[in-house]
């Protein structure tokens, strides 16, 4: 499974770029606003930033709704680093728009995925990737894991190239869920992906070692 990072923190992508395991970034305007990034040029060139950091996947989300927008949008987006994929809602417009990258060989991550119906919709457009919300699915009593589930089946039978790219991850366990479903990539925050190295026996171990090292050496 691939791990990207969600989040347009630059010192949170370099240190999970520092464990040696990292993949690729996702990025949401809500993402960009909560570091402070606002207006057209600074959200630009902080996409090339993360670029610059990570050799990797990098989502970056169009504004606009409307068919020409997206494309415009798209287009201008993919045009800053061959690592830049264009980020397009599940709407219906959405789909067309992924239709129209596909065919021009840009890379797409369909957002916004709540429903199985969506994902297969998104895949015969060719998206590269789709994201379903399993933590906002979560939030409103739906099992986020069952969507993401029922999402494999489907590009199994009928072999999509499609990525299914589990999204909106809150913590440790909905990264093992996800792993054991078969997500083909898990988006989250640092807090969730450090917190996979953390067992209280491991520290127990090593203190213990350590202790009886000590021990040796006096």
């Amino acid at each position: 499974m691939k791990f990207f990072i969600d989040t347009a923190n630059l010192n949170d992508i370099k240190e999970a770029n520092d464990l040696g395991i990292l993949d690729g970034v996702t990025t949401n305007p809500s993402l960009m606003a909560k570091e402070g990034i606002t207006g057209q040029q600074k959200i630009l060139d902080h996409y090339v930033a993360i670029c610059n950091i990570v050799d990797g996947p990098v989502s970056a989300e169009v504004i606009a709704t409307d068919l020409e927008g997206m494309i415009r949008e798209g287009e201008a987006l993919a045009s800053l680093h061959k690592n830049i994929v264009v980020k397009i809602p599940m709407i219906p417009e959405g789909i067309k728009a992924i239709k129209y990258f596909s065919q021009k060989g840009i890379k797409t991550n369909c957002t916004l995925i709540f429903s199985a119906g969506q994902a297969l919709l998104a895949a015969k457009a060719g998206a590269t990737y789709i994201s379903p919300f399993l933590g906002r699915l979560d939030d409103v009593s739906t099992n986020g894991l069952d969507l993401i589930a029922q999402i494999r089946t489907i590009y199994d039978n009928y072999t999509f190239d499609t990525q299914i790219l589990a999204a909106s991850v809150r913590h440790p366990m909905h990264i093992i869920h996800c792993a054991e479903i078969g997500s083909d990539v898990m988006t989250g925050p640092l807090s969730a992906i450090k917190a996979l190295a953390k067992h209280p026996l491991t520290d127990i171990g090593l203190q213990q070692f350590l202790a009886d090292h000590a021990k040796g050496n006096n």
